[in-house]
């Protein structure tokens, strides 16, 4: 696959690990969305996300506010999950994001909009840019029925708005588990800010979040 022949080519080259190819950072103005949970005080909640290779997705939403943690790894398969294994393409996992936040915060939907909005591109289907595989998905995995139904409506209103160009690819599907990814995949912009792939897909990816949620974003 793309990743891992990019990470064999950066090793040979003596340089620094080139994986995650992604496309190019977008970003799209969509509505809020009509169903949603309502600002309350409360345990810390969790919910995660698939949307392409895991380093921007992470980085995205490390910069929100109300947001206390966010770890990329592994979700959606059978099996165990590692970097190798899901590589390939055969496990079923998909590399994702699993995201902690606090619900006096922000909400459930309203993270689902940056996802939608900035993250990825909801429409592509098993890939995002060049990386193409099951691996690559766009998904939400919800972990109780309040996160399924708000899920579900925003992506049908979404769809009936006509909000994208293509209808949304974004499966929709029961967390099962969630495996942490190596800790070389963790906060890897932050400890790869100069890296080549990280300018050119995850920064800009980090400057619209600026420009489209000034108010949620946090340095």
């Amino acid at each position: 696959m793309i990743k891992s022949l990019l990470i064999s080519s950066a090793l040979l080259l003596g340089g620094s690990m080139l994986a995650c190819s992604g496309a190019a950072a977008s970003v799209t103005s969509i509505p809020d969305p009509a169903v949603d949970e309502a600002l309350r005080s409360g345990q810390k909640q969790t919910m995660v996300l698939a949307g392409g290779c895991f380093w921007g997705v992470e980085a995205v939403f490390e910069h929100i506010k109300g947001v206390t943690d966010v770890k990329s790894g592994y979700a959606g398969g059978t099996g165990s999950a590692s970097y190798d294994e899901v590589s390939s393409g055969r496990t079923g996992h998909a590399e994702s994001v699993q995201i902690t936040y606090d619900p006096s915060k922000i909400t459930y939907g309203k993270l689902l909009k940056v996802f939608f909005a900035v993250a990825h591109d909801p429409t592509e289907v098993n890939r995002q840019g060049p990386d193409v595989g099951t691996q690559y998905r766009s998904a939400i995995f919800y972990s109780s029925d309040e996160q399924k139904r708000i899920a579900q409506a925003y992506i049908d209103q979404l769809n009936k708005a006509k909000a994208f160009p293509r209808p949304l690819a974004t499966q929709l599907s029961a967390l099962d588990s969630f495996h942490a990814a190596e800790s070389y995949h963790q906060n890897y912009l932050v400890n790869h800010p100069n890296e080549p792939y990280i300018v050119y897909h995850d920064l800009p990816k980090l400057a619209n979040l600026r420009k489209e949620f000034p108010d949620l974003y946090k340095e």
